[in-house]
């Protein structure tokens, strides 16, 4: 893939030159400066929310009881919500201190795409609000708390999913190869707003209100499918014919697993509420197409998984860095995950839970080694925020 350059006329001066080598060495050091942390920033760092949220979210969604589950998943939730907070204060610390590096990265044709992960990270938390939250909060407030995250990730989301591609149609400047898998982030934030709110819909009266809500969460599940289907193909025709590019974006082939298994949960969970919401025949033809629908999404999705992680086997032998985009290899999976167990849920069979079970082992050992690798990097070493 090519590297896309950012760089536009400003009224700032330009930076002096620095050795390649030297180059690491004084990043590392300013991080010793009070505040320098916050200087660097980027909306990228919120996939650490969605793949820390999504295990506690899995792991409530499974469909085999396991002693000991549902206190890990409601320990990871409570996790992710400080960590949402923590990060929400720290982000808005950089946009006040350094305004003008958070524009640069709405600039930047790469980094541009993780704007998308505030949303996804907001809602992702509220969802394991409602699923978890109830013996911690009390059922009545953990209802209102995911309810406003739900909200104000779906308005952050939506604003997203026309901002981001609106800059890549008008502003930025793009190679014919410079398509990755980190497109897909801009536009998946509606189809998790359709996921998290089938959510709150048990929690609403049957009527207008509940209605209106399914509905919309159907449109959105709707736009964020289409606007994947448009990405999807120029992803493939990406990989076949230019390669997967720098080693470093490699793992962003797994975020094509999110949209996928996010609309196979999305689809079921809005298809078991139909029936207090809307008419027959209407409301059965929902539930028939959670399963009509989710199955031959899940087979493709399987298809992908596959072959990322070959492609991701094959670069690690050959040397995989360590940067931020292995987040990848978590809420994707997670996805996945929940995706299953809807199915499993839809139509219980052996095959669909165990397949559950297996997917979510391989969450939770690749989310362990991600934190691991996040925590050296940016605690330890530092690198991450330089």
């Amino acid at each position: 893939m090519t590297v896309i350059s950012d760089e536009r006329p400003t009224t700032l001066p330009p930076a002096p030159a620095v050795a390649p080598a030297a180059r690491p060495r004084r990043l590392l050091r300013d991080l010793d400066r009070p505040g320098a942390v916050f200087a660097n920033l980027g909306p990228n760092w919120f996939s650490t929310v969605m793949g820390t949220g999504v295990v506690g979210g899995a792991a409530a969604s499974l469909p085999v009881a396991v002693p000991g589950l549902r206190v890990f998943a409601t320990v990871v939730w409570g996790v992710a919500s400080v960590l949402l907070v923590a990060l929400v204060a720290a982000w808005a610390v950089h946009w006040l201190r350094h305004p003008a590096a958070a524009r640069r990265h709405a600039s930047n044709p790469v980094m541009a795409q993780s704007f998308g992960a505030v949303a996804m990270a907001v809602m992702t938390v509220g969802a394991g609000t409602v699923l978890l939250g109830g013996p911690v909060l009390g059922v009545g407030p953990a209802v209102a708390a995911s309810s406003v995250l739900w909200g104000a990730g779906t308005v952050i989301g939506l604003i997203t999913a026309v901002w981001i591609p609106y800059r890549m149609i008008t502003e930025h400047e793009i190679a014919a190869d410079g398509v990755f898998g980190g497109w897909l982030m801009p536009v998946v934030p509606p189809m998790v707003s359709a996921a998290d709110g089938a959510l709150l819909l048990p929690h609403l009266d049957a009527g207008t209100a509940r209605t209106t809500l399914l509905l919309a969460c159907y449109a959105m599940f709707g736009m964020s499918l289409l606007a994947t289907l448009a990405i999807l193909p120029q992803i493939w025709h990406k990989l076949v014919v230019h390669g997967t590019g720098p080693a470093a974006a490699v793992p962003t082939m797994w975020i094509v697993l999110g949209p996928l298994g996010q609309s196979v949960t999305a689809v079921n969970l809005l298809g078991g509420q139909a029936a207090g919401s809307l008419p027959e025949p209407y409301a059965t033809g929902a539930a028939v197409l959670g399963l009509l629908y989710g199955v031959p999404v899940w087979g493709f999705a399987m298809l992908w998984l596959a072959l990322a992680t070959a492609v991701t086997i094959r670069t690690a032998r050959r040397g995989l860095p360590f940067s931020l985009t292995w987040w990848s290899f978590t809420f994707p999976v997670g996805t996945c995950v929940t995706g299953t167990s809807a199915l499993a849920a839809r139509l219980p069979l052996p095959a669909l839970a165990g397949a559950a079970v297996v997917l979510s082992v391989v969450l939770l050992a690749a989310w362990a080694v991600v934190v691991v690798r996040t925590v050296h990097g940016g605690v330890v070493r530092g690198h991450l925020f330089a």
